[in-house]
């Protein structure tokens, strides 16, 4: 059984425009100096919000990646260098780069808002000589199934509602009210969990609001809620069918 558990105060730091945004990242980049590096497919994890005033992220690069926004408060403002317009999107939106041959993107969170922003593998090695593309996806055509007091909203299953290349990834978001969950894990997959509110107590060990989870290699898992709990969930392989970015420049 493997159950790594990673508090906000460990995971990496970042800030954009002296502070007007900022940022934790669960999954930073080798040089921001967390403890956890890619694995998986996942390769990048940002949670970021704008607490003070709207504040914009300049025109900036991207190849290969498939970058997803996650809108989970306010709302936010995007450019790209493909569509050649500010476009909208409002909390529970999804956005899809697939940076392909290479794109540049811009982005303004507006006051109060927060995001995650999160950087999937699609195979680095074939993706860099792919066309761009941008899609996102309104919060409404997001499927919410409730069940003795838990709430699962399905971003993306085995279906693949929003087209990622990127192989075998699940995206989920829970709400649970009920005081004991017993949580399914998928065979040979991660399941990563982010603690959006709330706090529960997984393997006798308490997270909170920030906190980050790794589990795998465990059938089923109890958890016992101790107040009204919110988590993000991403289910993807331990071991993709190619090589990630990460294994080719050993950074994992």
């Amino acid at each position: 059984m493997s159950i790594q558990i990673f508090k906000k105060d460990i995971q990496a730091n970042g800030n954009f425009n002296n502070g007007e945004i900022l940022e934790k990242k669960p999954i930073g980049f080798p040089q921001d100096g967390g403890e956890l590096k890619p694995y998986s497919n996942l390769f990048y994890w940002a949670h970021a919000w704008a607490p003070i005033e709207d504040s914009t992220i300049g025109l900036h690069p991207h190849r290969g990646f498939e970058i997803c926004s996650f809108v989970l408060k306010g709302e936010i403002e995007h450019y790209d260098t493909l569509l050649d317009k500010w476009i909208t999107l409002k909390k529970g939106d999804v956005q899809v780069i697939k940076a392909g041959k290479g794109i540049s993107h811009s982005e303004k969170l507006k006051e109060g808002s927060e995001i995650f922003q999160i950087w999937f593998d699609p195979n680095i090695i074939e993706s860099l000589y792919v066309d761009p593309s941008y899609s996102d996806f309104k919060s409404e055509i997001f499927h919410k199934e409730n069940t003795n007091g838990v709430e699962v909203k399905t971003i993306s299953n085995k279906e693949n509602q929003i087209g990622l290349e990127s192989y075998g990834i699940q995206i989920f978001e829970y709400k649970i009210t009920d005081k004991r969950y017993t949580h399914k894990i998928e065979k040979d997959s991660y399941h990563s969990l982010f603690i959006m509110s709330g706090n529960l107590i997984i393997d006798s060990q308490e997270v909170n609001e920030g906190d980050f989870i790794i589990i795998n290699n465990v059938k089923d898992l109890e958890l016992l809620i101790s107040k009204k709990c919110k988590f993000f969930e991403i289910v993807s392989p331990v071991m993709p069918p190619y090589k990630t970015y990460a294994e080719i420049h050993k950074i994992n």
